[in-house]
């Protein structure tokens, strides 16, 4: 009988200080969001560390200085195995990926912080699910050790319990963090930002017609051929790469477009996937872009469209890397052993001895299809991923942005890389000894030489289209391709 009222005040020990006390302090994050604190890591570990140092000096000290704290120290240990070993099992079953629905149930073994567990899920801040609950248990074991010196009292313990519940702790994080690293080989964290209502990665507005500043080249002449009749524009749309080319088409011909106050469902943009969904479905007249990937090809067969394809530009598909790499060439065939996981290493191709970090674009966008292009029959690994924060959506995965480690390769167009989103921390590599300047790509001696199309529908029975795919194919509409970046169609 005695067993259990001693086990019964074990468990309310355990109850007061690590199921009630964080509730209160996990409170108090919603006190500092809403005093203006935007950091959900700070709002959430501030109180906890705080609190659970002075929690744990505070209880340790009186029983310490009474002598009633025999037996108690490694009680005050079991929490930081339990959260060990509970987060190892939810890593090992979302596989480190915290946007999993599965971390909804590991909240439910950590209710005492369910009001930080809300935020996190709010902000897309998964981190919290682990130091959230770690941060005050190691605070309070912190603060029994401060009571500890200040009483001068050592705490004694049974020594083959403390060691197993150390040993369950380290092999639990351990196990966790081996999840955690295995996925930091293949998902990075979210980076950069995102314009256009989340379509595009990079700015647009030097290129909107509506911007009075845009930057926009204007024809040295008077168009030889106008729209003006609203009804009569063909709609546009198209990839990112392109925007500017038919943004410009659109302000040279369509007239008192920028005082229509419909230019942005004219000439719109939501980038390659989704703007040639809307070609086949008949929201868009004129889709400009690279070929179409062959699920897209499949999708027009499907859809029993026949697809024409108007040439408007030449533009190169061009690899680059960070400027502090000594390798300036790559063949053919080690862009596609990189890309297919067969070369790791950068000093496999003349480079340093790091692993390469080799980025990709999203499945049938532009530069993805011509990739695919580029590899034949090698199949392509699968892509590096990141974890995007999605409100209340809480994480989702998507293909990573490029990022400019220095280890680091990835492709885009060139117009793209070097003028609309520049970096001047990247630099173009040569293709088999080929650099992709506008001499190689006019010529097409540079490998990796593609076309920029205007793509319709043979069935659109809207009679501008084709006086304007002609329009755009003659001097004017050249003209304005040339300046905009990418080399000529017709020379």
């Amino acid at each position: 009988m005695r067993g259990r009222i001693k086990m019964g005040k074990k468990f309310l020990l355990l109850f007061a200080n690590f199921g009630l006390m964080p509730f209160v302090l996990s409170i108090f994050t919603f006190i500092f969001m809403s005093t203006g604190l935007n950091d959900i890591m700070i709002a959430s570990l501030l109180p906890l560390s705080i609190g659970g140092i002075l929690a744990g000096f505070l209880v340790s000290n009186k029983r310490q200085q009474s002598g009633k704290f025999q037996g108690l120290f490694i009680l005050y240990l079991l929490p930081l195995a339990y959260t060990a070993v509970l987060w190892a099992v939810f890593m090992l079953i979302s596989g480190g990926f915290y946007g999993a629905n599965s971390w909804l149930y590991y909240s439910m073994f950590h209710l005492a912080l369910g009001p930080i567990y809300f935020f996190a899920m709010f902000s897309g801040e998964g981190r919290l699910f682990l130091w959230a609950p770690l941060a005050y248990e190691l605070a309070f074991v912190t603060g029994v050790f401060l009571a500890g010196l200040i009483n001068k009292v050592r705490p004694a313990f049974n020594k083959r319990q403390f060691l197993t519940v150390l040993t369950v702790f380290v092999v639990a994080m351990g196990t966790g963090v081996a999840v955690q690293w295995q996925r930091s080989q293949t998902a990075l964290p979210s980076y950069g930002f995102k314009y256009g209502g989340g379509y595009s990665s990079t700015d647009l507005t030097p290129y909107e017609i509506t911007n009075p500043d845009n930057k926009l080249p204007k024809l040295t002449a008077p168009p030889a051929f106008t729209i003006k009749n609203p009804s009569e524009m063909p709609i546009l749309d198209g990839a990112e790469a392109a925007f500017p080319v038919y943004s410009a088409f659109a302000n040279a011909t369509y007239e008192n477009i920028k005082v229509m106050g419909e230019s942005s469902e004219v000439v719109s943009f939501t980038n390659t996937i989704y703007a040639y969904e809307r070609l086949l479905s008949g929201e868009v007249d004129i889709y400009f872009g690279a070929v179409p990937s062959k699920e897209q090809q499949e999708m027009a067969k499907a859809a029993g469209k026949e697809l024409v394809m108007t040439p408007i530009g030449k533009e190169a598909f061009v690899f680059f890397v960070n400027p502090s790499n000594k390798v300036v060439s790559l063949k053919v065939s080690e862009i596609q052993s990189i890309y297919s996981g067969k070369i790791k290493n950068w000093s496999e191709v003349g480079g340093k001895n790091k692993r390469i970090i080799a980025f990709q674009r999203p499945k049938n966008s532009g530069s993805q299809t011509l990739l695919e292009k580029i590899m034949g029959d090698t199949p392509i690994m699968k892509p590096l991923k990141e974890d995007v924060p999605e409100g209340m959506g809480g994480i989702i995965e998507q293909v990573a942005d490029y990022r400019n480690y220095d280890n680091s390769i990835g492709f885009s167009f060139r117009v793209f890389a070097t003028g609309m989103k520049e970096n001047p921390d990247i630099k173009l590599l040569a293709i088999d000894g080929v650099e992709p300047n506008p001499e190689n790509i006019a010529s097409s001696k540079y490998p990796f030489t593609a076309s920029l199309y205007a793509i319709t529908l043979k069935d659109n029975p809207k009679p501008t289209i084709k006086p304007f795919l002609e329009w755009m194919q003659g001097p004017q509409g050249q003209e304005i391709v040339e300046r905009i970046g990418y080399i000529k169609a017709v020379e």
